[in-house]
C-alpha cells in the first residue's frame, strides 16, 4: 500500500473505484500510518476508527452493486479541528469545546462526504485557528514529519503534517494569513487558497459575517499533489445559501490552460525580507521552468507589497477582534490559550491607526495591485524566507515581514498556492508560491503543475 500511501489522492480514489484497492483496505492502511507516526507527530488529535471502517464497508458494498458514491469514492481523509465534523469532537483548538460533538457537519465537510470521502479523524490546529505557532492548550504542540525537533507551522500545521507523513489523502485547512500555504511550504506539500468568496466557511471557527476582516479566511486543501488540489477544490466551492460573501462562480479547467504566451513576473523578495540562498535559487529555477513551457516570465515586483506587513496585523487590530471575544464566550472558555493570549497582549500594546483609516488603506493596497497585476496572468514568489523553523523561532525575527509574502494575497483576495520546489542542504522541503488574477484558480494549478514536474515536487519524509 505504500504506493497509495504516499502517491496521489487521485490515483488512489481511481484505484477503489476499479476495485483495484477496496475502500476498507484504504481505510484500514491510513489508521495504521496514523498509529505509526502519530506519536512522534501529534497531528491527528481525535480518531473515529469504528465509523471509518464501518463507512468503508458500505462504499464497497454499494460499488459492489455497481454504483458510485461520488468522486472522492471511499477515499480515507482527514479534516482540521477547526471545521465542525458531525458526531467527532471538535474543538476548534478552545478549552470550552474540549468535548463538544457537533450534531452537524460544517458546508464543506458535509460536500466531501457526500462526494464519498471517509474521515479518519481530526488534525490539530492554534486556538480559532489564530497563530502560526502549531499548538493549543488541549492538545500541545504538532510537530514536523522532517525534523520532528522543527514546527510544522500554523494554523493548518496538524493537517500538513500527516498528509506529508502518508496518514492521510489530502486535508483541508484555512488560510487567514497563510494558514494554508505556510504549513504546505514548510512540510513540503501543496496547498490552495482559493478566492476568496469561493468557498463557504458555514461551520468554520473563523465563521463568516465578522466585518471588515471577513474576505482574509478562505477554506482550501493540502495534499501531496497538485492534481489532487484540483480533485477536491471544484467539490467543496460555491453558495450554501448561508455564508454571504460566497459568490457563484465557475471555475475553469487548469488542464485546459494554455501555458504558452501567459505573463508571470517573478520576485524573490519584493522589497521585503530575502528569503535564504535554496529558496532564492528555487524560486529562479521555477522561472526557468515556467519558460521552457513558453511562459513569458518577467522579474518584476508590485512596488505596493511592503504595505501588506502593516496592513495586515494593523487591520486585526483595528477591528478589534470582538468576534474573537464573542466566539470565546460561546465555548464557554474562560482563559484563552497561548496563541490568543499573545493576540491580546499585541492588541493591548498597540495603538493602531482607526479602522476607516486601516480600510481606505486596503482599499488603496487592493488598487495598487490590481494595477500592478494588469499586466500580467499570475506571479511567482517565495511564500516564506525559511524552510521549517523550531517551535516559536518567528519570536526572534519580524515575523510580520517575514509573512507578509503570504499576507500580500489574503488581502488582495486572489488565489494563490504553494507547490514543493526542493530542499535545504539540511533536507528541509520548502517549496514556491503562485498567485494569481482573481478567480482565475485554473491558471494557478496549471502553472503550479508545470512547476512540479520540472522540480520534481512532493519527496516522502524520513518518518
Amino acid at each position: 500500500m505504500d504506493d497509495f500511501l504516499f502517491g496521489s489522492a487521485t490515483a488512489l480514489a481511481r484505484a477503489i473505484r476499479t476495485k483495484e484497492v477496496s475502500a476498507v483496505e484504504a481505510v484500514t492502511a491510513h489508521l495504521a500510518r496514523i498509529e505509526a507516526v502519530n506519536p512522534a507527530l501529534n497531528a491527528v488529535v481525535q480518531l473515529a476508527p469504528e465509523r471509518a471502517l464501518r463507512e468503508a464497508e458500505a462504499a464497497d458494498r454499494t460499488l459492489a452493486r455497481g454504483r458510485e458514491l461520488g468522486a472522492l469514492h471511499g477515499l480515507p481523509i482527514t479534516l482540521k479541528d477547526s471545521l465542525d465534523t458531525e458526531g467527532i469532537v471538535t474543538t476548534w483548538g478552545t478549552a470550552g469545546r474540549r468535548d463538544f460533538v457537533p450534531d452537524a457537519d460544517a458546508t464543506v465537510v458535509a460536500r466531501l462526504r457526500r462526494a464519498g470521502a471517509i474521515v479518519l479523524g481530526k488534525t490539530n490546529t492554534p486556538e480559532f485557528t489564530l497563530g502560526g505557532e502549531m499548538e493549543n492548550a488541549i492538545y500541545g504542540f504538532t510537530y514536523n514529519p522532517h525534523d520532528t525537533g522543527l514546527s510544522p507551522s500554523g494554523s493548518s500545521g496538524g493537517a500538513a503534517a500527516i498528509v506529508a507523513a502518508g496518514g492521510s489523502a489530502f486535508d483541508i485547512g484555512s488560510d487567514t494569513g497563510g494558514s494554508i500555504r505556510e504549513p504546505a511550504h514548510v512540510c513540503g506539500i501543496a496547498g490552495i487558497k482559493p478566492t476568496s468568496g469561493r468557498t463557504p466557511r458555514t461551520g468554520h471557527a473563523v465563521p463568516y459575517g465578522i466585518g471588515a476582516v471577513d474576505s482574509l479566511t478562505v477554506l482550501g486543501p493540502l495534499a501531496r499533489f497538485v492534481e489532487d488540489l484540483w480533485l477536491v477544490l471544484p467539490l467543496i466551492c460555491g453558495p450554501d445559501w448561508r455564508d454571504p460573501a460566497v459568490t457563484d462562480v465557475p471555475l475553469g479547467d487548469p488542464a485546459a490552460v494554455e501555458l504558452k504566451g501567459l505573463r508571470v513576473a517573478v520576485y524573490t523578495d519584493g522589497g521585503l525580507v530575502a528569503p535564504m540562498t535554496e529558496i532564492a535559487e528555487a524560486v529562479a529555477a521555477g522561472a526557468e521552468a515556467l519558460a521552457r513551457c513558453g511562459v513569458l516570465v518577467e522579474e518584476a515586483a508590485p512596488a505596493a507589497l511592503p504595505h501588506a506587513s502593516d496592513i495586515h496585523p494593523w487591520l486585526n487590530v483595528a477591528n478589534g477582534r470582538d468576534w474573537l471575544r464573542r466566539q470565546l464566550a460561546e465555548a464557554g472558555t474562560a482563559e484563552p490559550g497561548p496563541s490568543i493570549a499573545k493576540l491580546f497582549a499585541e492588541e493591548a500594546a498597540l495603538k493602531a491607526p482607526s479602522l476607516a483609516v486601516m480600510l481606505e488603506q486596503l482599499d488603496q493596497y487592493r488598487s495598487a495591485m490590481l494595477q500592478f497585476m494588469e499586466n500580467y496572468d499570475a506571479i511567482l514568489c517565495p511564500p516564506d524566507c525559511y524552510a521549517a523553523l523550531p517551535h516559536h523561532a518567528a519570536e526572534d525575527f519580524d515575523k510580520h515581514r517575514v509573512w507578509a509574502h503570504l499576507y500580500a494575497y489574503n488581502l488582495t483576495g486572489w488565489p494563490a498556492a504553494v507547490v514543493p520546489a526542493g530542499a535545504t542542504n539540511e533536507g528541509l522541503p520548502f517549496g514556491l508560491q503562485i498567485a494569481g488574477r482573481p478567480w482565475r484558480e485554473d491558471v494557478v494549478l496549471a502553472l503550479a503543475t508545470a512547476i512540479e514536474a520540472d522540480l520534481g515536487g512532493y519527496r516522502r519524509p524520513p518518518i
